[in-house]
């Protein structure tokens, strides 16, 4: 019989063979504190500002000087959690947000999400995306951080049946399976990450069991 140690030892392998950066986080503060170092320490997300040395009108100059703040996206965050974060974001001069995330569609440095279960034979995350903000936090941010409660994590995806059938009762629905950073490759074969998601993918072990 497989343990549980053994299947977070396997998630973890799994996982870091995609590219994954996997750490253990004790607390949801801890995960927030990762975060926005993480976030303090990375350069500005820089889509939008190209062009900003130019001389520029009022409103165009504002959305410059708005890009080139760094920006933290945690929706679905409990109330305690979104203000613990955001105090903790302030200090280092990031912005935080909750929602809306339509109006940052090229200004987003950290996207931060709980994820629901994770599959260790493939490293997988599994995350109820059914809130666009949400399937925007986890698609357009540069680096996403993913806080995994390790008692969450199954063996298989064929462990996971029950839940996802409770998952399809629900509609609309958007579940999104997550394995490692965003990467395609062309006729070529040339493999390119962050493409089509975020150029990083950072798994934060959560131990609540």
């Amino acid at each position: 019989m497989t343990t549980y140690t053994e299947i977070h030892d396997l998630f973890r392998e799994k996982a870091e063979s995609v590219s994954a950066i996997v750490s253990e986080v004790s607390t949801p503060r801890e995960a927030f504190e990762y975060s926005v170092d993480l976030c303090a320490r990375k350069e500005t997300c820089r889509l939008l500002i190209s062009g900003c040395d130019q001389p520029l009108s009022t409103k165009a100059g504002g959305l410059c000087d708005e890009k080139q703040q760094k920006i933290i996206a945690a929706p679905g965050l409990e109330e305690s959690h979104a203000a613990e974060l955001n105090k903790l974001a302030d200090s280092k001069g990031i912005q935080l947000i909750t929602d809306d995330l339509r109006r940052h569609l090229a200004g987003i440095d950290i996207g931060l999400t709980f994820i629901d279960y994770g599959i260790a034979e493939t490293g997988t995350l599994v995350l109820d995306s059914s809130s666009e903000d949400v399937r925007l936090a986890t698609m357009i941010s540069e680096v996403h951080i993913a806080v995994l409660p390790v008692s969450k994590i199954r063996q298989n995806a064929y462990d996971l049946e029950k839940e996802m059938k409770k998952c399809m009762h629900s509609y609309p629905n958007y579940t999104a399976f997550i394995t490692g950073a965003s990467r395609t490759a062309d006729i070529e074969r040339v493999l390119a990450i962050g493409v089509h998601g975020p150029l990083e993918l950072h798994i934060l072990m959560l131990e609540d069991n």
